[in-house]
């Protein structure tokens, strides 16, 4: 593994209070099933950007001022990826006709996978970013194809569950239950569990988040390629989602540009990597840019809506 500020301590540290305040969103807040109302959503919204932002200064405190802007940078990008992954979501539960007071269950399953999936990711890539440094090189190309795709789509997306392999393959090989029930994802019915329409809502989410990791995670090891600082800003900014996800639903449609500024932010980091050994680009100059490139999408967004 590529040398890191992070080590087993800090690592199971980080671990323990994300699983600790996991367990208290969902075993004390959401013990019940209800409806997310605005002001639980931007309670908790204010509470994960909070703690992050504590992260983040206990890493300026312990390892100084480059690795603190490689963290917020990390989390900027991610949390901005973040919103796009919303707009899926909302078409998700539309597809499924999935009762709102549903949705907090199924997103917390979902980002628990997420934070498993994305960990591996993360760890691979640093992996073979020491080993094979030309991977950085694929990385940058690839951010770069998948921020002009995004541009020519001019920030559109498109979700089809019923065209998911993974979803397909899910329906096919589980018996089926008809309704939603009480939020279970299996039931048992006539002496056998069958899945509930709820299990196939957590596949499709579970996979969809794979397509977006497959542009984050390389987004993130542009900005650094240390395994902590990319798996913790992640990792803060998935945390964030859940909660980002009911105070945005209702308005996220609204930032009709904040997609285009995604593809310009992907293409910008792209070739940032490919040309890393060539024309380094400092980590401030990137943090600056990147807010810029953002914020400009969300004022234009703001300011000239697009038609329909």
């Amino acid at each position: 593994m590529a040398e890191s500020i992070g080590n087993p301590r800090f690592f199971a540290a980080f671990l323990a209070v994300v699983c600790v305040l996991l367990a208290i969103d969902l075993g004390v807040f959401h013990r019940k099933v209800h409806t997310v109302t605005l002001k639980e959503a931007l309670a908790w919204s204010i509470a994960w950007v909070v703690l992050s932002g504590l992260f983040g200064t206990w890493v300026y405190m312990e390892f100084g001022r480059r690795h603190a802007l490689e963290f917020f940078t990390g989390y900027l990008v991610e949390y901005a990826l973040s919103v796009d992954n919303i707009f899926v979501f909302i078409l998700i539960f539309s597809y499924f006709a999935v009762p709102s007071k549903l949705h907090h269950r199924v997103l917390f399953w979902g980002i628990l996978g997420a934070l498993i999936m994305r960990g591996s990711f993360i760890f691979a890539g640093a992996k073979l970013i020491q080993t094979f440094h030309w991977i950085i090189y694929l990385f940058g190309a690839f951010l770069i194809f998948a921020g002009i795709k995004i541009l020519l789509q001019k920030g559109e997306t498109e979700v089809k569950p019923g065209r998911n392999p993974v979803v397909r393959l899910f329906e096919r090989v589980m018996p089926m239950a008809s309704g939603y029930g009480e939020g279970s994802f299996f039931v048992k019915q006539t002496g056998r569990w069958v899945a509930t329409p709820l299990a196939l809502v957590l596949v499709t989410v579970e996979t969809t988040d794979l397509v977006f990791a497959l542009d984050s995670i390389p987004a993130i090891f542009g900005v650094t390629t240390d395994w902590f600082i990319v798996f913790t800003s992640n990792i803060c900014a998935i945390l964030g989602l859940r909660s980002m996800y009911f105070l945005l639903a209702a308005v996220v449609d609204r930032f009709v540009y904040l997609g285009m500024g995604l593809g310009i932010v992907l293409s910008f980091i792209g070739v940032k990597m490919v040309l890393s050994d060539v024309y380094p680009v400092g980590i401030e100059a990137s943090l600056i840019v990147v807010a810029a490139i953002l914020a400009g999408s969300v004022i234009l967004s703001l300011i000239k809506p697009r038609k329909h």
